[in-house]
Protein backbone atom coordinates (compact mmCIF):
# COMPACT_ATOMS: atom_id res chain seq x y z
CA UNK A 1 0.00 0.00 0.00
CA UNK A 2 1.30 3.42 -0.95
CA UNK A 3 2.54 5.74 1.80
CA UNK A 4 1.63 9.36 1.12
CA UNK A 5 3.54 11.91 3.19
CA UNK A 6 3.16 15.67 3.25
CA UNK A 7 6.34 17.58 4.10
CA UNK A 8 4.98 20.66 5.81
CA UNK A 9 6.03 23.64 7.89
CA UNK A 10 4.70 27.14 7.33
CA UNK A 11 8.16 28.56 8.03
CA UNK A 12 10.20 28.93 4.87
CA UNK A 13 13.78 27.79 4.48
CA UNK A 14 13.58 24.85 6.87
CA UNK A 15 14.42 22.11 4.37
CA UNK A 16 11.07 20.87 3.05
CA UNK A 17 12.19 20.74 -0.57
CA UNK A 18 15.69 19.49 0.25
CA UNK A 19 14.12 16.68 2.25
CA UNK A 20 11.49 15.84 -0.37
CA UNK A 21 14.09 15.51 -3.13
CA UNK A 22 16.84 13.77 -1.18
CA UNK A 23 14.64 11.45 0.86
CA UNK A 24 12.86 10.55 -2.38
CA UNK A 25 16.19 9.83 -4.09
CA UNK A 26 17.34 7.48 -1.34
CA UNK A 27 14.00 5.69 -1.18
CA UNK A 28 14.25 5.15 -4.94
CA UNK A 29 17.83 3.95 -4.51
CA UNK A 30 16.46 1.40 -2.04
CA UNK A 31 14.23 0.01 -4.77
CA UNK A 32 11.01 1.83 -3.93
CA UNK A 33 8.85 3.50 -6.55
CA UNK A 34 8.72 7.15 -5.55
CA UNK A 35 6.54 10.03 -6.71
CA UNK A 36 7.40 13.56 -5.61
CA UNK A 37 4.52 16.03 -5.86
CA UNK A 38 5.72 19.62 -6.05
CA UNK A 39 2.82 21.52 -4.45
CA UNK A 40 4.81 24.74 -3.99
CA UNK A 41 4.37 27.59 -6.53
CA UNK A 42 8.09 28.34 -6.13
CA UNK A 43 8.64 24.99 -7.89
CA UNK A 44 11.97 24.39 -6.15
CA UNK A 45 11.60 20.60 -6.15
CA UNK A 46 10.96 20.77 -9.89
CA UNK A 47 14.10 22.87 -10.44
CA UNK A 48 16.12 20.67 -8.08
CA UNK A 49 15.46 17.71 -10.37
CA UNK A 50 16.74 19.58 -13.41
CA UNK A 51 13.50 20.82 -14.98
CA UNK A 52 12.77 24.34 -16.19
CA UNK A 53 9.55 25.37 -14.43
CA UNK A 54 8.77 27.89 -17.19
CA UNK A 55 8.85 25.36 -20.04
CA UNK A 56 6.56 22.63 -18.72
CA UNK A 57 3.47 21.80 -20.76
CA UNK A 58 1.51 20.40 -17.83
CA UNK A 59 1.99 20.77 -14.07
CA UNK A 60 0.20 19.97 -10.82
CA UNK A 61 -1.77 23.18 -11.38
CA UNK A 62 -3.53 21.49 -14.31
CA UNK A 63 -4.42 18.48 -12.17
CA UNK A 64 -5.80 20.60 -9.31
CA UNK A 65 -7.61 23.36 -11.18
CA UNK A 66 -8.32 22.02 -14.67
CA UNK A 67 -8.86 18.40 -13.59
CA UNK A 68 -6.27 17.12 -16.03
CA UNK A 69 -5.57 13.47 -15.13
CA UNK A 70 -2.45 13.55 -12.98
CA UNK A 71 -1.01 10.65 -14.95
CA UNK A 72 -0.52 13.11 -17.84
CA UNK A 73 1.30 15.53 -15.54
CA UNK A 74 3.81 13.08 -14.04
CA UNK A 75 7.34 12.98 -15.48
CA UNK A 76 10.01 10.34 -14.92
CA UNK A 77 13.71 10.77 -14.27
CA UNK A 78 15.31 7.67 -15.81
CA UNK A 79 18.67 8.39 -14.17
CA UNK A 80 17.22 8.59 -10.66
CA UNK A 81 14.16 6.37 -11.08
CA UNK A 82 12.08 9.13 -9.48
CA UNK A 83 8.69 10.27 -10.74
CA UNK A 84 7.69 13.92 -10.39
CA UNK A 85 4.45 15.85 -10.60
CA UNK A 86 6.07 19.22 -11.35
CA UNK A 87 5.01 22.70 -10.35
CA UNK A 88 5.21 26.15 -11.90
CA UNK A 89 4.52 29.73 -10.78
CA UNK A 90 0.98 29.36 -12.15
CA UNK A 91 0.19 27.32 -9.06
CA UNK A 92 0.18 30.54 -7.03
CA UNK A 93 -3.20 31.32 -8.57
CA UNK A 94 -4.64 28.02 -7.44
CA UNK A 95 -5.08 29.29 -3.87
CA UNK A 96 -7.64 31.80 -5.20
CA UNK A 97 -9.14 29.62 -7.93
CA UNK A 98 -9.78 26.68 -5.61
CA UNK A 99 -11.83 28.75 -3.17
CA UNK A 100 -15.03 28.53 -5.20
CA UNK A 101 -14.62 24.92 -6.26
CA UNK A 102 -16.59 21.96 -4.97
CA UNK A 103 -14.65 19.78 -2.49
CA UNK A 104 -11.75 22.18 -2.77
CA UNK A 105 -9.76 20.54 0.05
CA UNK A 106 -9.92 17.13 -1.63
CA UNK A 107 -8.63 18.05 -5.09
CA UNK A 108 -5.14 16.64 -4.60
CA UNK A 109 -6.38 13.53 -2.81
CA UNK A 110 -8.81 12.81 -5.65
CA UNK A 111 -6.10 13.38 -8.26
CA UNK A 112 -3.68 11.01 -6.50
CA UNK A 113 -6.26 8.25 -6.04
CA UNK A 114 -5.92 7.43 -9.73
CA UNK A 115 -2.16 6.76 -9.53
CA UNK A 116 -1.04 6.25 -5.92
CA UNK A 117 -1.24 2.46 -6.10
CA UNK A 118 1.60 2.53 -8.66
CA UNK A 119 4.00 3.99 -6.07
CA UNK A 120 5.42 2.84 -2.77
CA UNK A 121 5.95 6.43 -1.60
CA UNK A 122 4.37 9.74 -2.53
CA UNK A 123 6.13 12.78 -1.03
CA UNK A 124 4.25 16.08 -1.24
CA UNK A 125 6.46 19.17 -0.99
CA UNK A 126 4.24 21.85 0.58
CA UNK A 127 4.54 25.63 0.26
CA UNK A 128 5.62 27.70 3.30
CA UNK A 129 2.07 28.55 4.33
CA UNK A 130 -1.03 26.95 5.80
CA UNK A 131 -3.27 27.83 2.85
CA UNK A 132 -5.40 25.64 0.60
CA UNK A 133 -2.45 23.96 -1.11
CA UNK A 134 -1.07 22.75 2.22
CA UNK A 135 -4.54 21.74 3.40
CA UNK A 136 -4.93 19.72 0.19
CA UNK A 137 -1.62 18.00 0.92
CA UNK A 138 -2.60 17.21 4.52
CA UNK A 139 -5.95 15.85 3.37
CA UNK A 140 -4.19 13.55 0.89
CA UNK A 141 -1.47 12.45 3.33
CA UNK A 142 -2.58 8.95 4.27
CA UNK A 143 0.84 8.20 5.77
CA UNK A 144 1.09 11.39 7.79
CA UNK A 145 3.13 14.56 8.00
CA UNK A 146 6.90 14.91 8.07
CA UNK A 147 7.84 18.24 9.65
CA UNK A 148 11.34 19.60 8.97
CA UNK A 149 12.46 21.80 11.88
CA UNK A 150 15.47 24.09 11.57
CA UNK A 151 18.02 23.86 14.39
CA UNK A 152 17.74 27.53 15.32
CA UNK A 153 16.42 29.60 18.20
CA UNK A 154 12.96 30.19 16.73
CA UNK A 155 12.51 26.56 15.69
CA UNK A 156 9.45 25.98 17.85
CA UNK A 157 7.80 29.22 16.74
CA UNK A 158 4.87 28.37 14.53
CA UNK A 159 4.81 24.66 15.37
CA UNK A 160 1.80 25.21 17.62
CA UNK A 161 -0.10 26.77 14.71
CA UNK A 162 0.95 23.91 12.41
CA UNK A 163 -0.24 21.33 14.93
CA UNK A 164 -3.56 23.19 15.26
CA UNK A 165 -3.97 23.01 11.48
CA UNK A 166 -3.14 19.29 11.53
CA UNK A 167 -5.75 18.75 14.26
CA UNK A 168 -8.32 20.73 12.27
CA UNK A 169 -7.66 18.69 9.12
CA UNK A 170 -7.81 15.48 11.14
CA UNK A 171 -11.17 16.36 12.68
CA UNK A 172 -12.82 17.54 9.47
CA UNK A 173 -11.05 16.15 6.40
CA UNK A 174 -8.60 13.31 7.12
CA UNK A 175 -9.31 11.32 10.31
CA UNK A 176 -6.18 9.18 9.88
CA UNK A 177 -3.80 12.17 9.69
CA UNK A 178 -0.86 12.01 12.10
CA UNK A 179 2.63 13.39 12.52
CA UNK A 180 4.91 10.71 11.08
CA UNK A 181 7.99 12.46 12.40
CA UNK A 182 9.81 15.71 12.99
CA UNK A 183 13.16 16.09 11.27
CA UNK A 184 15.87 18.34 12.66
CA UNK A 185 17.60 20.14 9.79
CA UNK A 186 20.51 22.56 9.28
CA UNK A 187 22.31 21.29 12.37
CA UNK A 188 25.60 23.07 13.06
CA UNK A 189 27.65 20.94 15.43
CA UNK A 190 29.99 23.85 16.14
CA UNK A 191 27.33 25.68 18.18
CA UNK A 192 25.84 24.80 21.55
CA UNK A 193 22.57 26.38 20.43
CA UNK A 194 21.93 23.78 17.73
CA UNK A 195 22.22 20.92 20.22
CA UNK A 196 20.04 22.80 22.70
CA UNK A 197 17.32 23.16 20.05
CA UNK A 198 17.50 19.45 19.22
CA UNK A 199 17.27 18.57 22.93
CA UNK A 200 14.32 20.92 23.41
CA UNK A 201 12.38 19.48 20.45
CA UNK A 202 13.09 15.93 21.62
CA UNK A 203 11.93 16.89 25.13
CA UNK A 204 8.67 18.28 23.74
CA UNK A 205 7.92 15.63 21.13
CA UNK A 206 9.82 12.52 22.23
CA UNK A 207 9.65 9.57 19.85
CA UNK A 208 7.97 11.67 17.15
CA UNK A 209 11.40 13.14 16.35
CA UNK A 210 13.52 11.20 13.84
CA UNK A 211 16.90 9.97 15.09
CA UNK A 212 18.52 11.21 11.86
CA UNK A 213 19.67 14.83 12.01
CA UNK A 214 20.44 16.75 8.81
CA UNK A 215 23.58 18.92 9.05
CA UNK A 216 24.30 22.24 7.44
CA UNK A 217 26.09 21.21 4.28
CA UNK A 218 27.59 23.09 1.35
CA UNK A 219 26.99 20.06 -0.87
CA UNK A 220 23.28 19.96 -0.01
CA UNK A 221 23.06 23.60 -1.05
CA UNK A 222 24.97 23.08 -4.28
CA UNK A 223 23.20 19.95 -5.55
CA UNK A 224 19.97 21.67 -6.76
CA UNK A 225 21.93 24.02 -9.01
CA UNK A 226 23.13 20.91 -10.86
CA UNK A 227 19.63 19.45 -11.03
CA UNK A 228 20.64 16.51 -8.85
CA UNK A 229 19.91 15.13 -5.39
CA UNK A 230 22.90 14.86 -3.07
CA UNK A 231 22.91 11.07 -3.53
CA UNK A 232 24.37 11.52 -7.00
CA UNK A 233 26.03 14.93 -6.65
CA UNK A 234 28.06 14.23 -3.50
CA UNK A 235 27.23 10.74 -2.20
CA UNK A 236 29.97 10.76 0.46
CA UNK A 237 29.12 14.15 1.94
CA UNK A 238 27.71 14.57 5.44
CA UNK A 239 24.33 15.60 4.04
CA UNK A 240 24.18 12.50 1.86
CA UNK A 241 25.00 10.24 4.80
CA UNK A 242 22.27 11.90 6.89
CA UNK A 243 19.56 11.52 4.24
CA UNK A 244 20.58 7.91 3.64
CA UNK A 245 20.12 7.33 7.37
CA UNK A 246 16.72 9.05 7.31
CA UNK A 247 15.52 6.86 4.45
CA UNK A 248 16.56 3.71 6.32
CA UNK A 249 14.84 4.94 9.48
CA UNK A 250 11.64 5.66 7.56
CA UNK A 251 11.69 2.31 5.79
CA UNK A 252 12.33 0.45 9.05
CA UNK A 253 9.52 2.28 10.82
CA UNK A 254 7.08 1.73 7.98
CA UNK A 255 7.87 -1.98 7.95
CA UNK A 256 6.89 -2.39 11.60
Amino acid sequence: MSKIYALANQKGGVGKTTTSVNLGAYLAQAGRRVLIVDADPQANATSSLGLDKYELELTIYDALVRETPIKRVILRSPELEIFLAPSSPALAGAEVELVGMLAREYRLKQALEAVSAAYDYVLIDCPPSLGLLTVNALTAASGGVIIPVQCEYLALEGLTQLHQTIELVRSRLNPSLKVRGMLMTMFDGRTNLAQQVVDEVRRHFGERVFDAVIPRSVRLGEAPSYGQPVSTYAPRSAGAVAYAALSKELLTGDAD
